[in-house]
């Protein structure tokens, strides 16, 4: 068994910008990049085709709204500008060490995330009460180009610990996202319906399942 936890909201809460839209145009200006008088709306409007389920960098999202407005983001202004306006503050959420601890008595343990931002996984888990040898794998919607639900995403997180995706364990908060992992035949473990505290149990229970 392999099990993957949702980190933001599931294993930690760490803080966001309000208005994203204004805090990475204060991080533009502050590189010198000319931020267009209607940047909110051009923060929010859709630039780049992508297909059903693609995860579309932020930084890449940012440059090109900024050329639908005929300015040019030369070097990585964009990416730098990004990664500074999404710096967070984080907590570990309560019983996150535990359930971090029961499911590698199982087999290996992932990082299965959706985050746009480039560094913003690897940044928060220096600041976290856990780090990134705690898992065997760090599997990022930016880094491997999908986003949960999207059953790519859990595969390629199976894949990187070994297992086959039925033999996968997903932990997370969202029923929509984390849950869609059931589509691969994996089991997820959803927070609304099982507090983070309650995790180890549900793992152990899990594992004693007699396989059909």
């Amino acid at each position: 068994m392999g099990v993957s936890f949702d980190l933001f909201d599931t294993l930690v809460t760490a803080d966001r910008p309000a208005d994203p839209a204004t805090a990475v145009a204060a991080e533009l200006e502050a590189r010198d990049v000319p931020v267009p008088d209607d940047w909110a709306r051009a923060y929010t409007e859709s630039h780049i085709d992508a297909p059903d389920g693609a995860e579309i960098p932020l930084p890449a999202h940012v440059a090109h709204a900024l050329a639908s407005r005929d300015i040019d983001v030369s070097g990585n202004a964009a990416r730098r500008a990004v990664v500074a306006a999404f710096d967070p503050d984080v907590e570990t959420r309560p019983g996150a060490l535990e359930a971090i601890e029961a499911a590698s008595g199982y087999g290996p343990v992932a990082i299965c995330s959706n985050c746009s931002v480039p560094e913003l996984v690897s940044r928060t888990l220096v600041r976290a009460e856990f780090g990134r040898g705690e898992f065997d794998a760090i599997v990022t919607s930016v880094g491997c180009g999908w986003r949960k639900p999207a059953p790519q995403i859990f595969e390629i997180t199976a894949d990187r610990l070994g297992v086959t995706p039925s033999e996968l364990v997903h932990v997370g908060d969202d029923p929509l996202t984390d849950g869609g992992v059931d589509a691969v035949g994996a089991t997820p473990i959803i927070l609304e319906e099982t507090a983070l505290s309650a995790v180890p149990d549900r793992l152990a229970a899990i594992q004693r399942v007699p396989e059909e």
